[in-house]
């Protein structure tokens, strides 16, 4: 199936009903699928040819995302932005990709005209909810597309044609550009939509609290083609979601592990909202602790689903479904809670060594996969394509191994590795240890320069409010559990970790504090 097709499929089961909510202002199927289709008209009106590129700069907005509808249904390419990126980091998205037509919503047109001239590529700028005098060639939406007509236009589409070109995470410099295809992103739906199956007598509703220009908002699209709601909330704000799942039914919603964190700190949380209607409450992007992942069971119920991809394999790789997070009825023994669950069935999935051959099970290596849910590759870049799949493999960069029941376990990311006096430190054991400590919200194990062990192991460590804990009392947790050479040599305390804005802590951003005066390069 095409993206569109997805929309299209709910439209069809359900035009009369409610495809989104803000604010309590209901957006008809109806309503949002002709306004996508006089999107992606006025876009084929303008001459553009299919796979020309196109980006949203919005906030999480209905009209927003009916604009990346329109732009898949004229068979043209959606790069995200993220809101909450500094202009000069959308900047270099929208030129070293080759954006041609900017949506954007007009609060953002201040920041907007300041690199206004340094992207003459865009050939057209749409705001989505008025005028905005100061970019100029602007129009609002409203006249864009006033005059074009509320039907499907009729294209051939070919699966393999890119419809987003994506950044990556920027956690380790600039983002490269993945190529996701209309059969990348349908295989990456065909799982969800198996591991979160609903019956024909219910209603799905998704809550999209997370930026809809990651996860959130691809994962709102097979709700969408069952005919179900979206409830888009402006930002993840606990108090927002917590009222909002009772009040709208909820029966499923994405988050990062962070913003679990958050909503476990509120006190007497299940006896204060009801989450009843709750049936899939997904997690992933970063990795879990496993101890709040056991009091995210006892407060949310049997509902967590783990997931784990990459933009170069768009959660697409495996997941941990909520009956595997039980055995007999009793949460599951740490060593599969902290797993990311089973290879996806359309997903082949080896651990290989650093001479590309395939590992027994058990056996730890770098996690590649291979199957439709693969990227085409990075824009404009046909070395480190070259690089990343490999004879149709694609190379991940995580770390991990298979056991024995077929669960897959990322023990970290291969650039994350500390080598401390000769020993390989996987930092992921050592974070999973100290999150179990209450006083703790969050860390990240990192490896600093050292005379005399080459790198040595330091935690930076994120409290919950009103909490403490001494670094002695951390080391000697992680001692007892880990032994010495995994134990962190220094524990730092930090406000707040620097995070991605899906939730991602930037250790490359820690690491640079840590390495700048020295000759070595992290």
């Amino acid at each position: 199936m095409a993206m569109i097709d997805f929309f299209d499929r709910g439209w069809l089961i359900n035009p009369k009903g409610a495809a989104y909510i803000q604010d309590e202002r209901v957006y008809t199927f109806d309503e949002v699928g002709a306004l996508s289709c006089q999107v992606a008209n006025a876009m084929l009106a303008t001459g553009l040819p299919s796979g020309s590129k196109g980006a949203v700069w919005a906030g999480n907005d209905t009209t927003a995302w009916t604009c990346a509808l329109g732009l898949w249904r004229a068979n043209m390419c959606w790069l995200p932005v993220g809101a909450r990126n500094l202009a000069e980091e959308n900047q270099y998205v929208l030129d070293q990709f080759d954006c041609e037509v900017l949506f954007y919503q007009s609060n953002f047109a201040p920041a907007i005209s300041t690199i206004h001239a340094r992207l003459p590529k865009i050939k057209h700028w749409i705001c989505i909810d008025g005028e905005s005098p100061e970019i100029a060639g602007s129009v609002s939406l409203k006249s864009w597309v006033k005059d074009q007509p509320a039907t499907k236009p009729h294209l051939h589409v070919d699966l393999d044609d890119v419809v987003a070109v994506v950044p990556t995470g920027g956690t380790t410099g600039l983002p490269k550009g993945v190529m996701n295809t209309h059969r990348t992103y349908q295989t990456a739906f065909i799982h969800f939509m198996m591991h979160c199956p609903y019956s024909s007598e219910e209603h799905p509703v998704t809550l999209a609290a997370a930026p809809m220009t990651h996860t959130s908002g691809l994962l709102s699209i097979p709700v969408t083609s069952r005919g179900g709601t979206v409830v888009i909330l402006a930002k993840p704000d606990p108090t927002l979601m917590l009222a909002a799942i009772p009040k709208y039914k909820v029966t499923e919603l994405f988050l990062p592990p962070t913003v679990i964190y958050r909503l476990l700190e509120v006190p007497d949380l299940n006896m204060k909202v009801d989450f009843s209607s709750l049936k899939y409450l997904m997690y992933g992007a970063a990795p879990m602790s496993v101890e709040k992942l056991k009091l995210a069971m006892d407060i949310f119920g049997p509902v967590l689903v783990g997931g784990y991809g990459q933009t170069e394999a768009a959660a697409a790789i495996s997941l941990l479904r909520s009956d595997e997070h039980l055995v007999g009825g009793k949460a599951a023994p740490a060593t599969r809670l902290s797993s990311v669950g089973r290879p996806s069935p359309l997903a082949h999935v080896e651990i290989m060594d650093d001479d590309n051959n395939i590992l027994p099970r058990g056996q730890s290596g770098e996690i590649c996969l291979r199957g439709d849910g693969v990227m085409r590759g990075y824009y404009k870049d046909p070395v480190k394509t070259a690089e990343t799949i490999i004879d149709g493999w694609l190379h991940t960069s995580d770390v991990g191994h298979i056991d024995d029941e077929g669960f897959l376990h990322i023990t970290d990311r291969k650039k994350d590795m500390i080598i401390s006096g000769g020993f390989n430190v996987y930092p992921s054991q050592i974070e999973q240890v100290i999150w179990g400590h209450p006083a703790v919200q969050d860390c990240a194990v990192i490896g600093v320069p050292d005379e005399k062990w080459g790198e040595a192991v330091k935690a930076v460590v994120e409290l919950n409010a009103g909490q403490t804990v001494t670094a002695e009392e951390i080391m000697a947790l992680c001692k007892a559990k880990l032994g010495s050479v995994m134990t962190p040599k220094t524990v730092d305390f930090i406000a707040q970790l620097p995070r991605s804005m899906v939730g991602k802590v930037l250790k490359k951003d820690l690491r640079a504090e840590y390495w700048k005066d020295s000759a070595r390069k992290i």
